[in-house]
């Protein structure tokens, strides 16, 4: 009995992942990762929720990784704390420096809605507007969606 309550304290007092996260841009792995120093000193890695970048091999890999960095690098970010991914990072929507991450990624064509996991229905007129003016990774016919290439490279 003695261990069954301590689990359920250990649980109850536990943070939950939902949430609000504040801090400093200090890196950017690609074109939907980042790392956040929070206030507490803490390093968060971030995965941006419902969007796909192409990956570093990809064409359009480096430019999209540069467009965050743009938008994002040094500044003060906002994250609204969604879960957490298989490889531990934090699943967050991002706004940096009043920016939203997401919106800017997809309207520029550096990213592509990731239909698995959108909420964000706005986004899919976003990246239609994107295709339609030939943005980013629209300006390659060939261009392939991010899950599309990881699974023909296994």
């Amino acid at each position: 009995m003695k261990a069954l309550t301590l689990i359920l304290c250990a649980l109850l007092s536990a943070p939950s992942m939902a949430g609000q996260l504040a801090g400093k841009v200090i890196g950017i792995s690609d074109g939907d990762t980042l790392k956040v120093l929070t206030s507490d000193r803490q390093q968060v890695k971030v995965r941006l929720s419902q969007i796909d970048a192409p990956e570093s091999t990809q064409a359009f890999g480096n430019r999209a990784k540069q467009e965050l960095g743009r938008i994002c690098f040094g500044k003060s970010a906002v994250l609204d704390v969604e879960g957490e991914d298989r490889y531990g990072r934090t699943i967050a929507r991002v706004s940096c420096a009043g920016v939203d991450a997401q919106s800017h990624m997809v309207q520029a064509g550096m990213a592509w809605v990731y239909d698995q996991y959108v909420t964000d229905k706005s986004l899919y007129q976003l990246q239609q507007q994107a295709k339609n003016a030939r943005r980013g990774v629209w300006s390659d016919l060939k261009a392939i969606a991010p899950w599309e290439f990881r699974q023909a490279s296994r």
